[in-house]
């Protein structure tokens, strides 16, 4: 990691509205091990949640449950993701969301144009469906419609509209967590820009 990096990284997370753990036990150096195999970095929300390892703990194991669900299609839930961080205003999410989905192989050529989804031309009428759902499951009181949900049931089905549903719900809670706490962007998305020399 360079000096700028960590100078960065430390900026960032003296902005923190919970200062985060340096991990020291067993199992926080597990969790940090396991982070920087997997991306590159310790995720900064995972340095805050070791201050309540049962949250920490429940929400890994969630998470793991939460990437076998395979009703919806991985572009579709990558954008509805977005959707719903985009409007929170969660930079950690849209950051880290980035960076999972390249990771994954999955498009991502779309998820710069998220946050202007509606004014922007480069999404299909189902996709639009998607983040117009998201947007109105994530504002408060919540807006979806009766006509949303009917559209998208055609479109996808019932099971494929039920994991819609839930991951945006499952988005509103990490982004709402995340922004709540003060996290910013990691620069996730930055490590998946970076060229091999001579590229």
């Amino acid at each position: 990691m360079s000096t700028t990096t960590t100078t960065t990284a430390a900026r960032r997370r003296e902005a923190l509205r919970v200062p985060p753990v340096e991990p020291r036990s067993l199992f926080d150096r597990a969790v940090a091990w396991y982070c920087r195999r997997h991306y590159g970095d310790v995720l900064d929300n995972a340095l805050v949640l070791m201050h309540d390892r049962k949250a920490l703990r429940a929400l890994f194991a969630f998470e793991k449950k939460v990437a076998t669900w395979d009703a919806l299609d991985p572009d579709l839930k990558v954008l509805a993701q977005a959707g719903s961080a985009a409007v929170i205003g969660c930079s950690w999410c849209m950051d880290f969301g980035y960076f999972a989905a390249h990771s994954q192989g999955l498009d991502t050529s779309k998820l710069g144009e998220v946050p202007r989804w509606r004014e922007s031309e480069v999404f299909t009428a189902q996709e639009r469906r998607v983040l117009e759902h998201a947007e109105a499951m994530t504002v408060t009181p919540p807006q979806v419609t009766d006509e949303m949900a009917e559209a998208l049931r055609a479109d996808l089905g019932n099971a494929a509209f039920v994991e819609l549903t839930m991951m945006v719900a499952v988005e509103n809670e990490r982004s709402r967590f995340n922004s709540a706490l003060g996290l910013t962007s990691q620069g996730f998305k930055d490590q998946c820009e970076l060229r091999p020399a001579g590229a």
